[in-house]
C-alpha cells in the first residue's frame, strides 16, 4: 500500500529507503518557549546556547525497530558550557571523529515521554560526515531504547511526521487502521486524521446504543442522511461476524475536482468504525478502498 513518499523533515531529501526513518525535533523541548533573541546557534545549526535555558548538542538517536527497520531521531542533549564550546572548536575540524561526550536527553520522545526526558546518555561520533550518535545510556528506560527491538507499528504510529512506509495505527475501543505512507497524523474533532497534499482520510469509532442489534440493522443507522445517491458506486462485503460497505461519489460544488469515499465497517460487537477520504486522482479510489479495508477490530477477550 506504500506511495507518496515524503521528506525528510530534518534536510528535505526524499525518504526513499524504508530501512531507515529519520525523524527530527527542530529544537529542545525547554527551548520551544524561549524568545527568538536567546537561541545562539554557534556556528553548525547543531550546536544552540539557549539564554537562561542552557547548552544542546543535536545527536541522533537509533532505535531498532521491527520489520528489519531503524528508526533514527534527531534530538538534544543538553550539555554543560566547556563540551559546547569543545565541540564548536572541533566540529569543522579533524579531531571530530573523536569527539565523545555526556548529556542529558532534551526532548520529550513517544512512547517513552517523561520516562526518558532528561536521562543521561553518551555521545559519540561514528561517521564523520554525520551527528554524533547516542551510544549508551545510563538510565534502565535509556538502555533499554538503544538495546531492545521495538515493535514497529506500535513505535512509528506515535509520530505525527509524514512516514516513508505505510503504519497500522490504533484507534480506541479495538480498533486499527493503516495509516498510508506520506501521510501526517492528528487526532480532531472526534477523528483520527491523516493528510497529504493531495489526499486525506478521516476515521470515527462509533458504539451502538442499542445491544444486540445485528451489523446490518447497525449499519442502516450510520448510513442515515448520508450522501449515497449512486447506487452504481456503492460496495458490500461480508466479513466473519460482520460487514463493511462503501460509497463513493463526485461533488460538483468545491471548484475543483474531488472524489469522495465513504466507508463502514461493523462488528457484531456492538461497535464500528466509519472513514471519510478525499483525493484529486481519480485513479485514488483503489488507495480510499484499501485503507477502508484495512479496517481491523480485535476481539479483546
Amino acid at each position: 500500500m506504500t506511495s507518496h513518499l515524503p521528506s525528510c523533515s530534518c534536510c528535505g531529501d526524499s525518504l526513499t529507503d524504508e530501512r531507515r526513518i529519520d525523524v527530527g525535533f527542530n529544537l529542545p523541548d525547554a527551548a520551544l518557549t524561549a524568545p527568538e533573541g536567546s537561541r545562539h546557534r554557534l556556528g553548525p545549526s547543531a550546536l544552540l546556547r539557549v539564554d537562561g535555558v542552557g547548552s544542546f548538542i543535536r545527536c541522533l538517536l537509533p532505535v531498532r525497530l521491527t520489520h528489519e527497520t531503524e528508526l533514527v531521531l534527531g534530538i538534544w542533549l543538553e550539555v554543560d558550557e566547556a563540551t559546547l564550546r569543545e565541540a564548536d572548536e572541533r566540529w569543522e575540524d579533524r579531531s571530530y571523529s573523536n569527539l565523545t561526550f555526556r548529556g542529558l536527553l532534551s526532548n520529550k520522545v513517544r512512547p517513552w515521554g517523561d520516562d526518558l526526558l532528561g536521562a543521561p546518555f553518551t555521545a559519540r561520533v561514528a561517521d564523520p560526515e554525520e551527528l554524533p550518535y547516542l551510544v549508551a545510556g545510563h538510565h534502565p528506560t535509556a538502555t533499554r531504547v538503544l538495546e531492545d527491538v521495538w515493535d514497529r507499528d506500535h513505535i512509528l504510529s506515535r509520530f505525527p511526521h509524514q512516514l516513508p512506509v505505510d503504519v497500522r495505527t490504533g484507534l480506541g475501543d479495538h480498533w486499527s487502521v493503516v495509516r498510508t505512507a506520506g501521510l501526517t497524523a492528528r487526532f480532531a474533532d472526534g477523528a483520527d486524521q491523516f493528510a497529504g497534499p493531495d489526499r486525506s482520510a478521516a476515521v470515527t469509532v462509533f458504539s451502538d446504543d442499542v445491544p444486540g442489534r445485528s451489523p446490518e440493522d447497525f449499519l442502516s443507522v450510520l448510513l442515515d442522511g448520508a450522501p449515497d445517491k449512486l447506487p452504481a458506486q456503492r460496495l458490500t462485503e461480508p466479513l466473519p461476524g460482520g460487514l463493511r460497505h462503501a460509497f463513493w461519489l463526485t461533488p460538483d460544488d468545491h471548484g475543483r475536482e474531488r472524489h469522495e469515499f465513504y466507508g463502514f465497517t461493523v462488528s457484531a460487537a456492538g461497535t464500528a468504525a466509519g472513514l471519510f477520504c478525499t483525493h484529486e486522482n481519480p485513479a485514488d479510489i483503489t488507495w480510499a478502498q484499501q485503507v477502508w479495508r484495512s479496517l481491523a477490530w480485535s476481539d479483546p477477550s
